[in-house]
Formats: C-alpha cells, sequence, structure tokens
C-alpha cells in the first residue's frame, strides 16, 4: 500500500511539474522567475537521476513510463526558455524604421533596467510603466537617477523622452509609496460642498503632482472615474476592487473631484490618464482574470457611467484608459480596448475625442487569456493610441513579434497609425494652453484646454449627452 501511495505521489509531482515548466514564462508563474527556474531546473536533472537510482526503470512498464515522464520538465522548461530567449533576440533584431513605427505605441514595465535601456535606446518602446518592484527599498531621488539615465539613452539616439507612468491614485493604489508620499483617497472629498471639493482635489493632485514629477514621472494613470458599486463585497473581484477606489456612485460628484485632481497633476507637469472606460461600477467580473460584459443600454451609460469621462476629457488635457470589458450595446465581439467601435465609432466618432487613448494592461486574463495577437493588432488599427504591457513587462517580446508578423502580412491599417502618431506627437510636444496656463497661475479655475476636436459641440462640458444610441455595430 506504501509503495502504491509513493507511486500515485510521483506521478502527480510529475504532472504539476510538467504544468508549470511548459508555463513557466506565463505571466501567473512570473515570481518563479530567476530562483524558481533554477530550483526547476535542479529538480528536472534530478528527478529522473534519483528514480534511475532508486532502480525505477527496472519496475516494469510502469516504472519505465514514469522516469520518462520526469523527463518532460526538463525539456519543457529548454523549450520555453529557448522561446522567451529567441523572442527577446528577434525583439533586439527589429530593423530600425520597423522599431520606430511600432515601437512608439508601447509603454512597458520593466525589471532588467539594462532591458530597459536598450529597449528606449532602440525606439522599441515609447514610454516605461514604474511600480512597487522598481522602488522597493530605494528612494525617490534613486528612482529618479535610474529614470534619468533611460531618458540620457533617449537623447543618445535623437529620440523623444520616455513617457514614465506609474499608479499612485491615493489611498489603497499608490504603487511608488512610502518612497513617493501617498494621499488620501480621493473618494473622502467626495461628501464636501461642490466648490470646495473641486479645490480641496486641486491641490491634492497639485501636492501628489510634485512629489512624482520629483521621482521622473510624467504621467499617472489616475483618477479612477468609475462609479461606485452598489456592493461592498465582490467574491468574484480579486484584484480590481473599485468599490474601495471608485471616488463615488454620483457622476457629477465623481467628475468634479476627477476634473480638479487631473488639473492639479497638469498644474505640477504630469499628465493624467482617467479610467477604466467604459466603467467598471456595473461589472461583476475582475478582467485581470476573467472576461466581462457590460450589458447596461447605451443611453443609460451616456447619462450615468460615461458622464465623468467626458467631463474631465473636455476640459483638461488627460488621455483616457479603456479597460478589457465587452459593451455589449456597441461591440458584442471584443472587449473596448481593441474594439473598433468602441475605440473608433464611440469615442473618436460620437464623442470627438482626439486625445491619447491607452489600453489597460495587455497582461491581464481577460486579453492575455484568448487572442492577445489579435487584440494588439485590432487595438493598432483601430483608435488606440498606447498598448501598455505593466505587470509582466517581459511579455512585450510576445507582443512585439504579433505586431511585426501583422505588419509584414499588411494587416495592421498603417493609417489609424499615422493619425495615432499626429495625435500622440501633438500630446506630448504641447507647450501651451491649459498645462501652461494652470502651471504659472496655479488656478484650478483656469479655462478649459484649447482641444483638438472638431469646431462641432459635442454635448456640455458636464459630460451630459443626449440619449441617443451610440453608433457603432450592434451584434444580433
Amino acid at each position: 500500500m506504501l509503495g502504491r501511495i509513493r507511486t500515485a505521489v510521483l506521478w502527480s509531482l510529475a504532472l504539476l511539474f510538467i504544468f508549470i515548466t511548459f508555463n513557466s514564462n506565463e505571466p501567473y508563474l512570473v515570481r518563479l522567475r530567476g530562483t524558481g527556474h533554477a530550483a526547476l531546473l535542479i529538480v528536472g536533472l534530478a528527478a529522473p537521476l534519483l528514480l534511475l537510482l532508486s532502480g525505477r526503470w527496472r519496475h516494469g512498464l510502469s516504472g519505465r513510463l514514469l522516469v520518462l515522464v520526469w523527463c518532460i520538465p526538463l525539456l519543457a522548461l529548454t523549450s520555453t526558455q529557448f522561446t522567451f530567449a529567441w523572442r527577446k533576440y528577434e525583439t533586439f533584431d527589429t530593423a530600425p524604421e520597423v522599431a520606430r513605427l511600432l515601437g512608439r505605441h508601447f509603454m512597458v514595465g520593466y525589471t532588467s533596467t539594462a532591458d530597459a535601456a536598450a529597449l528606449a535606446r532602440q525606439g522599441l518602446i515609447a514610454g516605461i510603466y514604474v511600480t512597487h518592484h522598481n522602488i522597493r527599498g530605494r528612494t525617490a531621488a534613486q528612482l529618479r537617477a535610474e529614470i534619468a539615465r533611460l531618458q540620457a539613452e533617449r537623447v543618445s539616439v535623437g529620440l523623444p523622452p520616455l513617457l514614465v507612468s506609474a499608479d499612485q491614485e491615493g489611498g489603497s493604489v499608490a504603487h511608488l509609496s512610502p518612497a513617493v508620499p501617498n494621499m488620501p483617497a480621493l473618494a473622502t472629498l467626495a461628501d464636501l460642498p461642490e466648490a470646495r471639493r473641486m479645490q480641496r482635489a486641486f491641490e491634492m493632485g497639485q501636492s501628489q503632482g510634485r512629489s512624482l514629477a520629483d521621482a521622473g514621472i510624467t504621467l499617472n494613470l489616475a483618477p479612477v472615474v468609475d462609479l461606485r458599486p452598489s456592493w461592498t463585497h465582490n467574491r468574484f473581484d480579486f484584484h480590481t476592487l473599485i468599490s474601495r477606489r471608485a471616488i463615488s456612485n454620483d457622476p457629477a460628484v465623481v467628475g468634479d473631484i476627477a476634473l480638479g485632481y487631473v488639473r492639479g497633476l497638469e498644474a505640477s507637469g504630469v499628465r493624467a490618464a482617467v479610467k477604466h472606460f467604459p466603467g467598471l461600477g456595473r461589472v461583476a467580473a475582475d478582467t485581470h482574470h476573467f472576461s466581462a460584459d457590460l450589458e447596461t443600454p447605451a443611453e443609460v451609460l451616456e447619462q450615468a457611467d460615461w458622464r465623468p469621462f467626458r467631463q474631465v476629457l473636455d476640459n483638461s488635457d488627460a488621455a483616457m484608459m479603456v479597460g478589457h470589458v465587452v459593451v455589449d450595446a456597441i461591440d458584442r465581439e471584443r472587449p473596448a480596448s481593441h474594439s473598433k467601435a468602441v475605440l473608433d465609432g464611440l469615442i473618436r466618432g460620437r464623442w470627438n475625442y482626439q486625445g491619447v487613448i491607452v489600453t489597460d494592461d495587455l497582461v491581464m486574463g481577460a486579453i492575455y487569456g484568448r487572442d492577445l495577437c489579435k487584440a494588439v493588432v485590432e487595438a493598432l488599427s483601430g483608435g488606440a493610441d498606447l498598448l501598455l504591457v505593466a505587470y509582466d513587462g517581459t511579455q512585450f517580446y510576445r507582443v512585439l513579434a504579433c505586431a511585426k508578423t501583422a505588419l509584414a502580412e499588411g494587416r495592421i491599417d498603417l493609417a489609424a497609425l499615422r493619425r495615432s502618431d499626429e495625435r500622440l506627437r501633438r500630446w506630448m510636444s504641447r507647450e501651451e494652453g491649459p498645462l501652461a496656463e494652470y502651471a504659472s497661475t496655479g488656478d484650478m479655475a483656469a479655462p478649459t484646454r484649447h482641444r483638438s476636436l472638431a469646431d462641432e459641440d459635442t454635448g456640455p462640458t458636464n459630460g451630459a449627452s443626449s440619449a441617443r444610441t451610440v453608433a457603432g455595430p450592434v451584434a444580433p
């Protein structure tokens, strides 16, 4: 009996190690990298050897099969590491003209400064994403020095400065704290009188913007303008936790506070990105892990969930982060982050927004667990300007391979890329307008931004909009 139990355990462990080694470069196993991979290598070498020395090979067919199965983890680990190394080699072997055509549309997280420097120097990326592992055990001054070195790489080859982004929302999401001071959540302002809450949000944004700028951050992926959901606890929400991060369930309150905060950031020279369109307040599934559908009619969303987005975008220089939620009223086939009907039909067309659109992290289950290459190509062709690869920056090698293959096969809309390039150039080089006015006056109430939109009216600046059906195909 003991022998059978031992054999069952060995078979179970073998299957487990096969699964782990075949997926050793996947985002869910990112923490195994380095020492974890070394441990897998040792186990892969030692286990078959120990089984041979214990005489398992002489235990008939079942014993030989067990030994052979325990050889698979080593082969699988070797294969996955070779694939990773080859993708990395192909990334850095990208032709300069291709690198600069595609690279200006990616913002990437990193753990290796040397790799980030090489990506920056070759024009393979437009920016970097900085988070807790980049700041752990370090000061803001040390982070700034590292960012300065990366920026120097760009200057040395005549490329524009890197966008340096972070998630520093305040409250429970402050990935650069304690090195960069945290601030209370913006939700703490929701009960203030209308005039006071916007001014206080401006002051908080200005103060936080100065701290971020001192650390070298140029783009804060904040504020959250999703409406607060009706629930306080959702068993299917592991990481989004929007009930903790949302400002309020009142669109007017959210819009006022978010706009004040964004203008405060801009007054300190830091750009903002409102998130997570189309809103997570009505979505139960966590897009970090699962696909999610927003089934609410477009007319309702226009009058409620989307009002804060429009209010901030119409009155500031903020970018817009689009999440991985499927908007059933517009496109039932794909998430908003790579839906042309949403990006180009609704946001660019109906709303006439010509600012910068950033996708949420592509290394999230709602995208990575589906067809990643399709998402990359459709986002680039559909109206997104910056594709974010944040949680596991090494997945950029796979993402770029998808884009390069599609480019070679003529599956990327080059006209869409040119329009995106113009939007990015305008956004990155803007030296006049509200941002400069805020910086010089420190006045939250400075005039609304000089919009690079058509002259036609897109609705009141408080974000109110008509209840017409959103333009774009609706799946049957």
